[in-house]
């Protein structure tokens, strides 16, 4: 998978810890993932989940929304409808990955920062508490994109690591410079950051893991995407699954938390219609 520091292992907190085998897999033991929405899981960290999958580790995934409102075309698709099909395209992606334990908190899309937080965090804490996780992986203080409930989901997950598991390796996931400048011409078509000081640059010397996917790896991925239609179809059609798969089936980069900027002042996203 790529080239880096070969057998380097990922609990090693020195830079750039590249996993180069499923060996080296074994370093993240039992991993944890808390996302927002349901294809956040299979964008940011489908090759870490697989890889550690095919180690034989225990992946376990969290999802807070159901992305009932992920559509622009909500008379098509209302927001009970969508939540369903959402669902049963989430199991199907994460089938394809071997991960079958999920827990759904069952919160609104774009409602996230209005929870109660002790509450949703006491939540989540339950959960890693019965999981046990060695490696916690979520979104960045950014969110990734700067999505309001992206960057609410965020701070649930550190907080609750920090109450119920702060031995537990916790990763961001993130954008590096490298890939930014290779994708420019991706992103700009999309519009896919949404908040100022967005996408973050991180030189690749200084993630904490990068995760290089070979040909298989990335086919899985991409294969998981396809399986969440209602959010991937329209997107594969427009570029191409070749672009696609070495676009976003290429490489997972992530940060340790404790490396991670927490001081910036991040825009934050909301859909029309909210404060």
């Amino acid at each position: 998978m790529g080239t880096g520091r070969q057998g380097a292992s990922p609990c090693d907190r020195g830079k750039e810890v590249t996993v180069m085998t499923i060996g080296d897999m074994a370093g993240f033991g039992t991993l944890l993932g808390i996302w927002a929405h349901p294809d956040d899981e299979v964008h940011l960290s489908a090759g870490l989940m697989a890889s550690a999958r095919d180690a034989g580790q225990r992946v376990v995934c969290v999802t807070a929304t159901l992305g009932e409102h992920g559509t622009s075309d909500p008379g098509q698709w209302p927001p009970a409808r969508l939540a369903e099909v959402r669902a049963a395209e989430l199991s199907a992606s994460l089938a394809v990955i071997g991960v079958s334990e999920h827990h759904q908190l069952g919160l609104p899309d774009g409602g996230c920062a209005d929870q109660p937080f002790d509450a949703v965090v006491d939540k989540l804490a339950a959960i890693i508490d019965e999981v046990r996780p060695d490696t916690i992986v979520t979104f960045g203080p950014d969110g990734f994109t700067g999505h309001s409930d992206h960057q609410t989901v965020s701070h649930w997950a550190t907080e609750a690591r920090s109450r119920t598991a702060p031995a537990a390796r916790l990763l961001y996931a993130t954008t590096t410079a490298e890939q930014i400048d290779a994708w420019q011409h991706v992103y700009d078509r999309l519009n896919v950051f949404l908040a100022d000081g967005l996408p973050l640059r991180i030189p690749s010397s200084t993630v904490d893991v990068q995760l290089r996917l070979g040909e298989d790896l990335a086919d899985r991925k991409l294969a998981a995407l396809r399986a969440q239609a209602s959010q991937t179809a329209d997107l594969i059609a427009m570029l191409g699954e070749d672009t696609m798969r070495r676009w976003c089936c290429s490489t997972e980069s992530f940060i340790d938390a404790e490396s991670a900027a927490t001081n910036a002042t991040w825009g934050t996203w909301r859909p029309p219609g909210n404060p």
